[in-house]
């Protein structure tokens, strides 16, 4: 066996399964779920109907590049949605840049696997502490070693970039990104973005950028920024050393479609496509014609946000009078402080009210000591706005009882 299955932790939610072992919460409370970022909005119909009218399509091994019309589709659906500053066009070659994947997940995962030289002397990854936890997997799998870059509030949210030493970035091989941040929401400007691409020019590193959140943001005006957009801007056109990941699942509601893209350096991107026609992870044909529809339809998604931004509002007021309340620049995750230890609060919350939330140290690892998800709370507002107006109801008791 791998050496180094032995060191990848619990996954979150195994964590929270053990905190609640034998809690017999409130029966006259019926339970709500906000741990789990599981869009809960209804997948459009569009999306279903392409699926269905091609199921033919199973009779057919379906190619690793995927159907030229999907990667057209999201080519298009990039130009338009990513346009650097200063006029600089957004020119996106399907042939060349484009790699359909089944969801962001496994694709986040496969390509630290691709990219990590292992003949070179203590390779790193780097990451946002907290986060996703199939970063820490991929590399320490990849025969890396994870190196975490904390996200605090002094700092937006965002890791302190400027404070990591040159000898750091000279052994970083991959830099995973995620904008908006699981589980602060946080977003990476452009100038933040051109500058982590120029490191990875002069240090020679891959960026990864996990945007399976991009599309949910609460301003209109101000869409969250994306790795190639700021490429594009440097005059980087084509997109050397930067990968962008999106995805269906919380933009088009698709969970268990699985569906998704890497877009970016055609060499990286011909070096993943070997490696993936081996690792056999070709999207099947009907869920590629599904992909395109959702790709080419815009209006699901400003339903989407609308959405979330009612949720976001209705529970920040509820919860804003008895504890600190931050809505997020994107995603559909609150980041709460909470007064007593994160994983108390869960526990107890569970008890008493019967409403799951993820105990931030869940998310995050400590550092010499430090660990900038102690004392928080994700909370997934993905359940409908009911559901999400009483759970409101029901923290704010709780925390008001503390």
């Amino acid at each position: 066996m791998n050496p180094d299955l032995v060191r990848l932790q619990s996954y979150p939610f195994e964590k929270l399964a053990a905190l609640k072992q034998g809690i017999d919460p409130l029966r006259e409370r019926d339970p709500i779920a906000l741990h789990i970022g599981e869009p809960k909005h209804p997948t459009p119909s569009l999306i279903a109907e392409a699926l269905i009218a091609h199921l033919h399509r199973l009779s057919v091994y379906p190619t690793t590049r995927g159907l030229p019309e999907l990667r057209a589709a999201i080519a298009d659906w990039l130009e338009s949605r990513f346009q650097p500053e200063r006029g600089v066009r957004l020119r996106v070659d399907p042939e060349r840049h484009i790699l359909p994947v089944n969801g962001t997940r496994e694709a986040l995962f496969a390509i630290a696997q691709a990219v990590v030289d292992r003949t070179r002397p203590n390779p790193l990854v780097l990451m946002p502490n907290p986060c996703y936890q199939i970063y820490e997997g991929a590399a320490l799998l990849a025969g890396a070693e994870p190196h975490y870059l904390a996200c605090r509030p002094e700092n937006g949210y965002i890791p302190d970039f400027d404070a990591v030493d040159a000898a750091t970035w000279d052994r970083c091989q991959l830099l995973y990104l995620c904008s908006p941040g699981n589980p602060t929401g946080a977003v990476l400007d452009l100038s933040t973005l051109t500058r982590l691409i120029e490191l990875a020019e002069r240090y020679d590193f891959v960026i990864a950028s996990d945007e399976c959140y991009g599309d949910l943001y609460q301003n209109d005006d101000a869409p969250p920024p994306g790795l190639l957009q700021a490429a594009a801007a440097l005059g980087n056109h084509d997109f050397e050393r930067c990968l962008m990941f999106h995805s269906l699942s919380k933009r088009s509601n698709a969970p268990g479609l699985r569906s998704g893209f890497v877009a970016g350096d055609a060499r990286l991107i011909r070096d993943f496509l070997t490696y993936r026609t081996y690792h056999g992870c070709a999207m099947s044909l009907p869920t590629q014609y599904a992909s395109l529809a959702a790709w080419r339809d815009e209006a699901h998604v400003c339903t989407n946000r609308r959405l979330y931004r009612e949720k976001f509002a209705a529970v920040s007021a509820i919860l804003g009078p008895a504890m600190p309340v931050e809505v997020p620049a994107g995603g559909f995750f609150l980041w709460l402080e909470t007064p007593i230890p994160d994983t108390d609060f869960a526990r107890d919350l569970y008890a008493q009210e019967n409403v799951t939330v993820l105990p931030g140290r869940f998310l995050s690892r400590a550092i010499d000591g430090d660990d900038p998800g102690a004392g928080r709370v994700r909370i997934a507002l993905v359940a409908p706005l009911d559901e999400c107006v009483d759970a409101a109801k029901r923290i704010r008791a709780f925390v008001e009882r503390l």
